[in-house]
């Protein structure tokens, strides 16, 4: 047994397995186990991880169901008392899991850890922006009105909870990490480690980038989450819908400036404003319609050429 399992989801994820197994390898916390969930991978995943001879790694393999299904399956399997997830493509901080188990260990109240996120690309680079949020304790609310974990890569949860809570839901087509954190968090109080010691990769290849699925799978979210919520928040319906565009439209942005993405974006951003109009008065919400104009009006390599020319048009994180 060990005192917290690591559960890595893995679809096609030869070129970047190895970095990511390693960060968990190379954790300073070391009485932890590896569960790679091999999701039925047509490339060299296996051989792979199968080349790194570490006895905390344990590869099980199924066919492909996609990574809801496969986090499951670790926790089914997992003999830790917390519990951390990894997209197969994410990389930690080696300190990030002795950091996030001191935070809990501090607040016993506590059943989950988060740090703080910067964003890399397809290589490895550091890409502008990052959430860097201070919200601890009770969450909830601010949780639903946006998912400022950010990933599935980040939180140290206390198994126990886990439990109690329920399973990843399968059927949501996406969001399903964010409708996980609402549900642990109107139920424990959240701690925080306020460093960055997540890299989420953002990459078009990647699950996360399919924004009209994940676009479907939030509504599904926010319309479960809602159903069950106090009165108070479901007024606030058009403010969470507001922002989870918002935030659809930066993600459309991160992905490449294009007319495709950029006509994407515009299309969110007009929903952020149905439901929020008041975004009009965020400086920022200009940067980015600039941007998306540059993006249909011009070629991709024209508006990459213009937009570099442009200082400080990344939108910053939300604090």
């Amino acid at each position: 047994m060990a005192i917290i399992s690591v559960i890595i989801p893995a679809y096609n994820a030869e070129t970047t397995i190895q970095a990511t197994a390693e960060s968990v390898l190379n954790q300073s916390f070391k009485d932890l186990e590896l569960i790679i969930i091999n999701d039925g991978s047509t490339d060299k995943t296996v051989e792979v991880v199968s080349s790194l001879l570490d006895e905390r790694i344990h590869l099980l393999s199924y066919p492909n169901s996609g990574p809801q299904k496969s986090r499951n399956r670790g926790v089914e399997v997992a003999t830790g008392d917390y519990l951390a997830f990894l997209d197969a493509d994410d990389l930690w901080t080696t300190d990030k899991l002795e950091s996030q188990l001191t935070a809990l260990q501090k607040n016993p109240d506590c059943a989950v850890a988060y740090s703080w996120t910067d964003f890399i690309d397809e290589f490895g680079n550091k890409l502008p922006g990052g959430q860097h949020f201070r919200f601890k304790d009770n969450v909830y609310e601010q949780l639903l009105l946006g998912d400022f974990i950010g990933s599935g890569s980040n939180p140290l949860i206390r198994k126990d909870a886990l439990l109690a809570v329920g399973p990843f839901d399968e059927s949501l087509l996406g969001g399903q990490d964010w409708e996980m954190w609402i549900r642990l968090a109107s139920k424990y109080p959240f701690a925080l480690v306020p460093k960055t010691q997540v890299f989420y990769r953002q990459s078009i290849g990647s699950w996360s980038a399919n924004l009209e699925r994940q676009e479907r799978g939030y509504k599904q979210v926010i319309e479960k989450c809602l159903a069950t919520a106090p009165e108070r928040i479901q007024k606030r319906r058009k403010e969470i819908i507001g922002n989870r565009y918002k935030f659809l439209t930066f993600d459309a942005l991160a992905y490449g400036i294009n007319r495709k993405q950029s006509l994407m974006a515009a299309r969110f951003l007009g929903t952020a404003l149905t439901h929020q109009p008041i975004l009009l008065k965020n400086k920022v919400i200009w940067i980015v319609l600039v941007k998306i104009i540059i993006g249909v009006l011009l070629p991709s390599q024209a508006a990459r050429t213009v937009l570099g020319h442009i200082k400080r048009l990344n939108p910053p994180e939300v604090k």
